[in-house]
């Protein structure tokens, strides 16, 4: 039976599919944001995992087609970007420039994590990709000598740490401005940041994408030369 869940696409798409609506039911019973459906699923895979015994890379070779949807899942936050354009427009300088800080501040982050706790080039290969969503964390991961499955987890953990304590730090630091907050989220946690900024406003959804984007163009040029500091 196990050897059969485990040969079987099916199962690993219908466990993730399965894991994250019950944490979507999970949270909308609980109302709270620290019932986030992404960790809530990714706490179930690997009980389930752990429980039948499957191999995780035999569950990971099964839910391929569902990583293969990630780029096109990111390409759909173009969609509130377009709605919101004109708003882009008129604040184009702090944007650009909010994302820029949010790329250095995050390459200065794992410079000092580098040096403090003695790690190699290749953990910080790893690391470096962390505020840019999966798709082209991933790669640029991969292009520097990383090691991926690291990278993703680095990520994820980015995204849930930005989708849970977004809004309260933006009380915190009473940041109002929808275009702030929307550009503060997405350039230091990605897509599933985004998705907590849309859930706070269309123009916080919009800038978010926005910071996404960029951030993940700029990552994609700027790693390599941070990584000279590593090697």
């Amino acid at each position: 039976m196990i050897d059969l869940l485990q040969n079987s696409s099916y199962f690993a798409v219908l466990l993730t599919i399965g894991a994250f609506a019950a944490g979507q039911a999970v949270r909308r019973r609980i109302g709270r944001d620290i019932a986030n459906p992404l960790l809530i699923a990714v706490l179930l895979v690997i009980a389930v995992l752990l429980l039948l015994d499957i191999d995780v890379e035999a569950y990971q070779s099964g839910a391929q087609l569902i990583s293969w949807l990630l780029t096109p899942a990111t390409v759909c936050l173009a969609l509130p970007l377009y709605r919101q354009i004109n708003v882009l427009r008129r604040n184009a300088a702090a944007a650009v420039t909010g994302v820029l800080m949010g790329v250095l501040s995050s390459a200065v982050l794992i410079t000092l994590l580098v040096f403090c706790f003695g790690l190699n080039a290749r953990e910080a290969a790893t690391l470096l990709p962390k505020s840019v969503t999966t798709a082209i964390g991933v790669s640029i991961s991969e292009e520097l000598g990383g090691i991926p499955a690291l990278t993703v987890a680095a990520i994820i953990l980015t995204g849930l740490c930005g989708n849970l304590t977004a809004r309260p730090l933006c009380r915190l630091l009473k940041i109002t401005d929808p275009v702030a907050r929307g550009l503060a989220i997405g350039a230091s946690s990605h897509a599933i940041g985004t998705v907590k900024a849309l859930e706070m406003g269309e123009i916080e959804g919009a800038m978010s994408s926005a910071a996404v984007a960029v951030c993940g163009l700029v990552t994609v040029f700027a790693a390599p030369l941070f990584m000279r500091f590593f090697i």
